[in-house]
């Protein structure tokens, strides 16, 4: 899909709800913080789940083509320093003949909380910004207003949504990654080879440029024999040149047995 392209196919699908929004009956979308306490090495551990209505999904941190990202602003917080998300595996939805990817019905991040002054409270404040789909796409803005609890003990919510994050690439016995870069008419198509053993299934391999300038297509992905391909073209939605660094180039394999997620590649 060239660029031209891109802003249009996001523009129908969030045009359609407005017209619509008013047989939505009650949220459809609510956010909770929930509390899994002090770690070993003194972070808190949280997360922010989101419960949908039934059959309403919503989208991961690279949502497809027919999605839009989740975004947080945490600058209302008190005492925080930084902040680490895992993101559970998710599910891939074919949406109107366009390929998005993300969560049915709830969403649980687990959050990693490092405070400025360890002797002082956290409180997380601020607003998730996130787009939600069902026959029709609607943007939602939640905010949140929670003073993390530093005795709580483990939560097995949290603990099951972090059960669920893709293999790392030792886990998953990736052998080797290559990345081959060619220039087109708009921008740079990137041809991964990932030499791995089946993640299950069908395989949808996804590209991430990392750089949030950046925007890569929907991945093509087939596999021969133990080397997994995977080609996507990167634009720049400025439409000016760009350079790719290989090192920040982050794929995700999803399989019907597992995730798999791979940080970087190599020339050859």
């Amino acid at each position: 899909m060239s660029v031209k392209n891109v802003l249009p196919a996001i523009a129908i699908t969030f045009g359609l709800a407005l017209p619509v929004t008013a047989q939505v009956n009650g949220p459809v979308a609510e956010l909770d913080i929930l509390d899994g306490g002090r770690t070993a090495k003194g972070t808190y551990l949280s997360a922010v789940r989101v419960t949908l209505q039934d059959g309403w999904k919503t989208y991961w941190r690279a949502p497809g083509d027919a999605g839009i990202p989740p975004q947080f602003d945490w600058n209302r917080s008190n005492n925080v320093g930084d902040v680490s998300i895992t993101w559970p595996a998710p599910n891939v939805f074919d949406q109107n003949g366009l390929q998005s990817i993300g969560y049915e019905n709830q969403l649980v991040l687990p959050v990693e909380i490092t405070p400025k002054n360890p002797a002082k409270p956290v409180r997380l404040q601020g607003t998730m910004d996130l787009g939600v789909c069902k026959d029709v796409c609607i943007p939602e803005q939640l905010d949140f207003d929670h003073t993390l609890n530093a005795d709580a003990g483990r939560n097995p919510t949290i603990a099951a949504a972090l059960a669920q994050r893709p293999f790392s690439e030792h886990e998953a016995r990736v052998a080797h990654t290559t990345c081959h870069l060619s220039p087109t008419s708009d921008g740079m198509k990137i041809e991964a080879r990932v030499t791995m053993p089946s993640a299950g299934g069908r395989e949808v391999a996804v590209i991430e440029p990392g750089n949030p300038a950046l925007w890569a297509s929907q991945t093509e992905t087939t596999r021969t024999g133990n080397t997994l391909i995977a080609t996507s073209e990167v634009i720049n939605a400025s439409g000016g040149p760009f350079a790719l660094d290989r090192s920040e180039i982050r794929i995700t394999v999803l399989g019907a047995n597992h995730a798999v997620d791979i940080r970087g590649c190599s020339a050859s």
